[in-house]
């Protein structure tokens, strides 16, 4: 793959233009008849949801609590305080009754903390429970997002080691076998991300190998568009990437997508080209702030380290019909900030940017 920016600079700096417009012109121009080809129902927004439904456990009690607090969302919009009463019991029947169920997916050695975990869930559950007796909107939300964020925490502690082995010829590449957040400082402000090894651990190491080198650091914003993407991460001079050192040659990253009910990712095809139009991708664009690697529109192995946050706009993307999905490889989300990340223009910069957590699940 050439690197010089005179002869790339369509396929470098704006590699996701012709790629993402054609996905909306697409979509418009198609209309339903195409859309009846994808997935329908209520798209999860809430990048931190995504997250949980994303780790890799088979726990059904801890997934029946997680769902039932995660669905009062939708009916907090339209107040619909009988289905919300409902939800919570059936939480609070869970937490109270499936205690050793959900304990069974949990190692010896995180007994103890898992069953603090579940105290702290049946309490904040309980106080949820006044709250909707109440109709107290701010209090549900808070009840309710305190008990989930508990609820994350258990499940991730059910994940034992890596779950499947990457493909041997991206073995010269880093990869994240698990999770990191990474802290961000801007010009607009301080950002949080979460970014998924456990879905994307080629992407994901990447980033995070980038984010350990310093490379974002002082970097510029280079395309910024309302409801659209906001782009960054190519450096200075003439490549378009990041030229390994060590190599003297770009280093290239594979599409990498995780498709719900598999078992690893697929690498270098989209969902489409592998003819998987209904299915859904584990991390999708659904939600405000999705992290998501740039590549150019004709090579789904040439992302290197470049890449956008998705500023998602409901009506470009409604539920069950984002014909971005399977296209580009989503690797997180932002968990914090949103409000600077909207605020954010081209040529604002990113002061920098640290691992705050899981640097130790990066393999070299």
């Amino acid at each position: 793959m050439q690197t010089g920016k005179s002869s790339i600079l369509s396929r470098g700096r704006h590699w996701l233009q012709t790629g993402v417009m054609a996905m909306l012109l697409l979509t418009l121009s198609v209309g339903l008849s195409a859309a009846t080809l994808l997935p329908s129902g209520n798209a999860i927004t809430d990048g931190q949801a995504i997250l949980r439904y994303a780790l890799p456990i088979e726990n059904k009690p801890v997934r029946d609590l997680q769902n039932s607090l995660e669905d009062i969302s939708n009916h907090l919009r339209g107040k619909q305080w009988s289905t919300i009463a409902s939800d919570v019991k059936k939480a609070a029947v869970v937490v109270k009754n499936k205690r050793a169920d959900i304990l069974k997916s949990v190692p010896e050695a995180k007994q103890a903390a898992a069953q603090t975990l579940l105290d702290d869930i049946q309490t904040h559950v309980e106080a949820l429970a006044v709250a909707t007796e109440a109709k107290d909107k701010p209090q549900v939300q808070a009840e309710r997002a305190e008990a989930l964020a508990h609820i994350g925490t258990l499940e991730a502690s059910m994940v034992t080691g890596f779950p499947y082995t990457v493909p041997t010829e991206y073995s010269n590449l880093p990869q994240l076998q698990g999770r990191a957040t990474i802290a961000l400082k801007t010009t607009k402000g301080d950002i949080n991300l979460t970014v998924d090894g456990y879905s994307a651990p080629v992407t994901a190491g990447n980033f995070v190998d980038l984010v350990n080198r310093g490379f974002y650091n002082d970097l510029a914003f280079t395309r910024a568009e309302n409801d659209y993407v906001l782009q960054i991460g190519d450096p200075p001079g003439e490549e378009v990437g990041f030229i390994d050192p060590k190599t003297k040659k770009y280093r290239a990253v594979p599409l990498e997508v995780m498709v719900k009910g598999d078992k690893e990712p697929m690498y270098g095809i989209t969902m489409e080209d592998a003819g998987r139009f209904r299915e859904e991708p584990v991390l999708p664009f659904s939600s405000y702030g999705a992290l998501a690697m740039a590549r150019p529109e004709t090579d789904p192995n040439g992302g290197s380290s470049q890449f956008f946050f998705f500023l998602f706009e409901p009506e470009l993307t409604p539920a069950g019909r984002n014909l971005l999905d399977g296209r580009y490889t989503v690797f997180g989300y932002v968990t914090a900030g949103q409000d600077v990340l909207g605020q954010l223009k081209a040529n604002d910069k990113i002061i920098s940017a640290k691992v705050v957590e899981g640097g130790d699940l990066l393999k070299a």
